[in-house]
């Protein structure tokens, strides 16, 4: 299924594997959704509330957005066609996994920490899908889709849309590295590149936000 094929790739990239299935937390009736999110819809969103001492997750999505993935599956055959659905599951795969990891550990998350990676992961993870489906081909253009194409959603409130955009310009500068580390695809450098990844998705937010500005 599309989100255990999405939640197993970034998995994968960051060394970071999870017992919790995906698909155990997912919701797609916009009715269990807080009145909050029904005020501003959106087809992906991460649900979190305190549970006693713990914390209970919810992953929405819109069912819409799953029907058309499952048919055309993005890690089958990623097009324009399909880009932007494959955007929204990751995004969201990408805020649970991250979430239910840093959890595991008694680490605790801020929003600006799950946005800036989650724009990380939609920019590797696609690059990762494209690699494998197109061998030798470099996709320059991605980044300027992901980061200079995409609008934030104007019926967001000016707060959040200052933390998306403030998300957005760290995950860009940060992916900018990325690109420019990998394009010669030489061994080393892709070794490299793997293991500042990995350190990069278990640093807390400050470090995070000091790491690109200090390499980025």
């Amino acid at each position: 299924m599309v989100l255990n094929a999405l939640q197993d790739l970034l998995a994968g990239i960051y060394d970071v594997p999870l017992a919790h299935d995906v698909y155990d937390f997912l919701i797609t009736d916009r009715g269990c959704v807080p009145r909050a999110g029904q005020a501003t819809p959106c087809d992906e969103e991460l649900l979190v509330a305190r549970d006693g001492d713990g914390m209970a997750i919810a992953l929405y999505l819109d069912p819409q957005v799953l029907e058309r993935l499952a048919a055309a599956n993005p890690l089958e055959r990623l097009t324009g066609a399909n880009l932007a659905d494959c955007w929204t599951a990751l995004e969201g795969v990408s805020h649970f996994h991250y979430l239910a990891f840093h959890a595991g550990h008694d680490h605790q998350v801020s929003r600006l920490e799950l946005e800036t990676q989650a724009e990380v992961d939609k920019y590797v993870a696609t690059l990762e899908l494209l690699r494998r489906q197109a061998p030798g081909h470099f996709p320059r253009e991605l980044h300027r889709i992901l980061f200079a194409r995409t609008r934030i959603d104007p019926r967001l409130t000016r707060e959040r849309a200052a933390l998306y955009r403030r998300a957005s310009d760290y995950a860009a500068r940060f992916c900018r590295r990325i690109e420019g580390r990998m394009q010669g695809e030489a061994e080393e450098a892709v070794r490299d590149m793997a293991a500042e990844l990995r350190r990069f998705y278990r640093l807390t937010e400050s470090r995070k936000l000091a790491h690109i500005d200090r390499c980025a």
